[in-house]
């Protein structure tokens, strides 16, 4: 490893479940010696980016807080969209949760959410954890207006993305401008989703609203599915008034 990927290869070592290491953990993990960890670790704390959590041990560090700040305050995604995003879920008039998302990478990641009142449920999509592409209407709907190019070398690393049924799926919500899914990320649910798009380079994103699945009836779904899209097309209108697009 050299250069950022020797810093990105250790950062991406933590998760929820370790969330603290030894720089002979993380040696281990990356098949490289101890003493060119060592030196890593040492400038990543030096930067903030991990801190000591116990003797030898190490964790995320708080500038990681200080980033995640300023991406809620500049984001164009998350100022245009978050109020939009708390209008479009206090007017669905039903238990759901609305969710705000971004292509990211090969992936999809949820910026922001909101949660109606009556919803005893929550969604598989937080903030800042990556959900595949291939699955629920919130990243089918990004899926389906990916450049030729770029969906196909997707695909190719999700084999039940390459079928004939899944591209008529696709070509269909690209079509309608909505995508609905059933329990295929949470179970009992269902999500409505409307895609976002943008002049600018790289953002493409969703809106969507998740409800039970008791209360989804084709009625229902019908009006959210025109609420989402109404609320995605205000999206669109304020990322392309702001002074920065």
């Amino acid at each position: 490893m050299a250069g950022l990927a020797r810093y990105t290869a250790v950062l991406r070592l933590f998760s929820q479940a370790r969330s603290e290491l030894t720089v002979p953990d993380m040696a281990e993990r990356l098949g490289v010696p101890q003493s060119t960890v060592y030196r890593t670790v040492r400038d990543l704390v030096g930067e903030n980016f991990l801190e000591m959590a116990s003797e030898a041990r190490y964790r995320l560090g708080s500038v990681f807080i200080e980033f995640d700040r300023q991406l809620r305050l500049t984001d164009p995604l998350l100022t245009a969209g978050s109020q939009v995003l708390q209008v479009v879920v206090a007017q669905a008039g039903v238990p759901c949760v609305g969710l705000l998302c971004r292509l990211y990478n090969d992936t999809v990641m949820c910026i922001a959410d909101a949660t109606a009142p009556g919803a005893t449920f929550r969604s598989s999509y937080e903030r800042g954890r990556p959900m595949p592409l291939t699955m629920g209407a919130t990243s089918k709907v990004i899926l389906a207006q990916l450049p030729a190019r770029r969906f196909a070398r997707i695909v190719e690393h999700w084999p039940d993305a390459s079928s004939a049924a899944f591209r008529t799926e696709l070509l269909a919500v690209r079509r309608s401008g909505v995508c609905v899914s059933s329990g295929e990320i949470d179970a009992d649910v269902v999500g409505v989703a409307a895609p976002i798009l943008s002049k600018a380079p790289g953002l493409l994103a969703s809106l969507s609203l998740v409800l039970p699945q008791g209360i989804a009836d084709a009625a229902m779904v019908e009006r959210i599915a025109a609420a989402t899209m109404a609320g995605a097309r205000r999206i669109e209108e304020a990322l392309a008034a702001s002074p920065d697009h």
